[in-house]
């Protein structure tokens, strides 16, 4: 149920995004999510790749820094207050969320959300018990 997801910080010049995403495409890398947060100097790009190891490599290769964590990718109702109820049961356990982002591909009418929380263990079986579906890796990967 944990997807490895790839933080890569980025300075935040003409070119460089450009640089990193073509390392990645000219060694067959596919972006399969993905999500840019910047500040004035630099950025954090994080990614969900199929060989997120390949991709380090590549990455880390490229002079880019970059680590890996992992995220939980969720299903949620795709309709206004779908994300609210899912947010609502988490904020009821206590679950603190360090960030999220949506997932662009889906074979489903649901949304799919990635989280990225402190207690992923807990936020699992929380959200199991409420019938909250979690993907697993390879359910990701194959969208």
């Amino acid at each position: 149920m944990l997807i490895k997801q790839i933080s890569v910080f980025i300075e935040n010049r003409k070119g460089r995004l450009a640089s990193l995403t073509k390392a990645l495409g000219q060694n067959g890398i596919d972006l399969i999510a993905l999500s840019i947060a910047d500040t004035t100097n630099f950025g954090i790009m994080r990614c969900i790749v199929e060989d997120s190891d390949k991709a380090l490599k590549i990455i880390k290769d490229a002079g880019f820094t970059a680590k890996t964590t992992e995220v939980l990718a969720v299903e949620v109702p795709d309709r206004p207050g779908g994300l609210a109820e899912v947010l609502g049961v988490l904020d009821s356990k206590d679950i603190d969320i360090e960030y999220l982002y949506s997932f662009v591909r889906s074979k489903t009418e649901n949304a799919l959300i990635l989280f990225r929380v402190e207690e992923i263990q807990k936020t699992i079986e929380i959200l199991t018990e409420k019938g909250i579906r979690i993907l697993t890796s390879k359910e990701v990967y194959s969208i």
